[in-house]
């Protein structure tokens, strides 16, 4: 008794064991991380809105519904290369670091992305077409693998811990922005172009923006410094390989993975979970839904086209704002709150999607915008904190991108061929609400991490007097603790009487 009592004292803080954060730098951090991200989404954006028109460009023999099927199985196959992307970029981050491994991806994705316009047409190679369509998609797969992971990472271990929310929900704005740059510029050229001009060369156009983009968002990336958190693993590894075989074997690659599938499965399930709830929504919105109010309920493709820009507007105005509230009230009520409502609200936002017009597909799209926000907000922050640090890029790649995989990118596939298949329009509503109970089952083993550190790291606050006052503050309570644990160690004494 008396042994595992003095175990479960906590020891009291020192100045050094906490880190107060640079203001300058974790802007560039949060600027620089979620540049990628938009560079990312702004090519989710332009293959979205122009999956109808790619299909016509690389699959011009199959039926109208058949080429949005054939677009989105390659959309989907840059998917399923992501878990090896995962498998390498994540363990390799955790190792050589994560500005190093963030810069490489973001090489990947803007070349691959680039390169996509300089394709040639189904009419001008035939079968080779597509065939180099699916493989600049592969290496786009392959290289998001380690980014949003990357980002995350870095963004949560540069953040102080209070507002932790508040600058990790930056990377999903920018997640946002670059969908909405992407969608809006499709737009744009479509209105500009006509149905003709699109297919004919306009849809060229988009891709080719990817490549200076990219180009700015390297050039922020390589400026960056490794967080503070991976620099004090580091150091602690150093001095725990020394001359220990047994470490060493422990820190390799190999060890790593093993590690985090036999210590760290519950955290790996739990984030495949708010991963799939998360994406399941996202690229329902985002990817699938465009296609479907034109290519199923027949809408004009640029009514549908502005109803869903306007709904990634409306997540951008309000993402921020969820951060900060989930830095508040917690990332568990946020997501338990945005679970339930995805199961009672999704079937009624299709059901007033359907209805045509302006007004109530406005509507369905806005309600659709709200859920999603409650996941987009608060998913940078609540994933990486499942991890320890010497684990997390690594782990939080290898969960994310499996879930992602499974469920998140092969979404627009599995609803289009569902409404082909059974003819029935409000499949996609019940696909969200599946994504909603397992939402919420795993919101019920996530553990509250708002305002804590990160496991593996020490406390991180903004300022020299928070840190003096987390130091006084930690002092008192333990020294309550020792004042208790004397109290038992007496009364315990007592008890048992002299021998």
């Amino acid at each position: 008794m008396i042994r595992s009592t003095i175990r479960r004292r906590k020891k009291s803080f020192r100045e050094e064991d906490i880190t107060v954060t640079d203001p300058p730098k974790v802007r560039r951090a949060v600027t620089a991380a979620a540049l990628g991200n938009t560079m990312e989404w702004f090519d989710f954006g332009v293959y979205a809105y122009l999956a109808g028109t790619l299909g016509k460009v690389f699959f011009p023999s199959s039926s109208p519904g058949a080429q949005v099927v054939s677009t989105f199985a390659t959309f989907a196959a840059a998917f399923l290369v992501r878990p090896l992307g995962g498998l390498v970029f994540g363990p390799l981050g955790d190792r050589v670091g994560r500005q190093k491994v963030l810069a490489i991806t973001m090489i990947m994705m803007a070349a691959s992305t680039f390169a996509v316009g300089f394709l040639p047409t189904y009419a001008a190679v035939g079968f080779a077409a597509p065939l180099l369509l699916l493989v600049c998609r592969l290496v786009q797969g392959f290289s998001t693998g380690g980014e949003y992971a990357g980002a995350t990472t870095y963004i949560a271990e540069y953040a102080p811990d209070k507002r932790r929310g508040f600058l990790g929900s930056w990377l999903d704005f920018g997640t946002f922005v670059g969908y909405s740059l992407g969608s809006g510029l499709v737009t744009v050229l479509t209105a500009a172009l006509g149905t003709d001009g699109m297919t004919d060369w306009g849809w060229r156009i988009p891709f080719f923006i990817a490549g200076p983009m990219g180009l700015i968002g390297l050039y922020m990336r390589l400026k960056l410094e490794e967080t503070p958190a991976f620099q004090r693993e580091e150091t602690a590894q150093a001095e725990a390989l020394a001359d220990d075989p047994v470490e060493e074997a422990r820190q390799s690659g190999k060890g790593r993975l093993k590690e985090i599938f036999t210590e760290h499965w519950e955290a790996i399930l739990i984030c495949m979970g708010l991963v799939l709830l998360y994406n399941v929504t996202n690229y329902m919105v985002t990817s699938y839904l465009p296609t479907y109010m034109s290519q199923t309920l027949g809408e004009p493709e640029t009514t549908s086209q502005l109803l869903v820009l306007g709904t990634m507007l409306l997540v951008v105005l309000t993402i921020t704002t969820v951060g900060r509230t989930s830095d508040r009230w917690g990332r568990r009520p946020v997501f338990m709150l945005g679970s339930v409502a995805l199961i009672a609200l999704a079937a009624p936002a299709f059901l007033l999607i359907r209805q045509g017009g302006i007004l109530l597909p406005a509507l369905g799209c806005a309600l659709l915008g709200l859920l999603l926000v409650c996941f987009a907000g608060t998913a940078a922050s609540t994933l990486p904190a499942l991890f320890p640090t010497r684990l997390r890029y690594g782990a939080l790649s290898i969960a994310f991108n499996i879930s992602v995989s499974l469920f998140g990118g092969t979404t627009p596939l599995f609803a289009a061929g569902l409404v082909e298949a059974t003819g029935n329009e409000m499949v996609p509503a019940y696909y969200l609400m599946v994504a909603g109970v397992i939402g919420l089952v795993s919101t019920f083993f996530l553990h509250e991490t708002a305002g804590r550190p990160l496991r593996g790291s020490g406390p991180m606050v903004e300022t020299p007097q928070q840190a003096r006052q987390l130091v006084a503050h930690s002092r008192t309570a333990a020294g309550r603790q020792a004042r208790d644990l004397w109290l038992r160690v007496r009364n315990l004494w007592h008890d048992r009487g002299p021998d």
